[in-house]
């Protein structure tokens, strides 16, 4: 198994020239899966490497539950510096445990929230709140995918500007993009060198939702303005992993892009350009990580069944 073990903890640092590549040259739907799997992968592999290591590591504490002959030298002598990574590992893997339950509760925690508050309104797929507060979400899940809009916002839109709020709002629930958002947000808990993924998805499924909106109004202009004063007035949405129109990030450029044309449509970016180059290299990353993550978890399995007696 030898060094191969950490390969999967350092190999996410392979898809940073695409996740800011992707963000400028490929279509936004493409873009936001694209990096939504890398991460996804990624993240998996580095977490089952951790582990790996941290069985290692559990060995060599007294007291633990662990069979005699998992703390066997052949055991040990399977993953380098044994004693310093094996024990480091062990908080290391509770932090990324601790981290995505807290993430996986709040998320669930907000939405049941959110719920409840519109219980007692009609069950449309649009729920306006009398509110002060200028805000706009999509709130998947329940009995129905809504729209959630405050008195404020609308307030501070043209009525074109309001057709394009829930055509945006729309495209989030019917492409659901809270689930890349959560997924890369997982991901990037349980491996920080993924956050340069998290927030270029967290721009990407927004540019996605503005090309949507952008379509079904049939003005671009029309999209922008509604992007640029929502995000001058609102406070964004209760939680990062749900979607709004005036989420935070860099508004300008979206802006800048529908004042721009629409994006071209391609599965895969031409190989022999930047982006097309990094997402081969993020591809190679993503592989060789889950190749040595498989590597790892056999050879450690079969060492294990050696060194346990029957």
């Amino acid at each position: 198994m030898g060094v191969f073990v950490f390969l999967p903890l350092v190999l996410p640092l392979t898809a940073w020239p695409i996740a800011r590549l992707a963000e400028q040259h490929l279509h936004p739907r493409t873009a936001t899966r694209l990096l939504t799997a890398v991460a996804a992968v990624m993240a998996l592999c580095s977490t089952v490497c951790l582990a790996l290591v941290m069985v290692v590591g559990t060995a060599q504490l007294p007291g633990n539950p662990l069979p005699d002959g998992w703390s066997d030298p052949e055991v040990r002598a399977a993953v380098p510096y044994d004693e310093v990574v094996g024990k480091a590992a062990i908080p290391a893997l509770c932090a990324v445990v601790a981290a995505s339950a807290r993430a996986l509760w709040r998320h669930g925690r907000v939405r049941r929230r959110a719920h409840r508050a519109l219980a007692g309104l009609p069950g449309t797929g649009v729920a306006v709140l009398p509110d002060d507060v200028p805000y706009a979400y999509a709130l998947p899940g329940g009995r129905r995918d809504r729209v959630v809009v405050s008195t404020a916002l609308l307030d501070c839109l043209e009525p074109g500007e309001r057709r394009a709020l829930f055509a945006h709002e729309r495209a989030h629930l019917a492409a659901r993009h809270h689930r890349f958002l959560l997924a890369v947000r997982l991901a990037a808990l349980a491996n920080p060198f993924l956050r340069p993924l998290r927030t270029a998805v967290a721009y990407t499924a927004e540019r996605w939702a503005d090309e949507t909106a952008a379509r079904t109004v049939g003005d671009r202009r029309t999209v922008a303005t509604a992007i640029g004063k929502a995000a001058l007035v609102s406070r964004g949405t209760p939680v990062a992993t749900l979607a709004g129109l005036a989420a935070p990030g860099p508004v300008p450029r979206r802006v800048a892009a529908l004042l721009g044309p629409a994006p071209a449509v391609r599965t895969w970016p031409p190989v022999f350009t930047s982006v097309g180059l990094a997402a081969w290299v993020a591809a190679a990353g993503t592989a060789v990580s889950a190749m040595s993550s498989a590597n790892a978890a056999v050879t450690m399995f079969l060492i294990l069944r050696t060194a346990t007696p029957l």
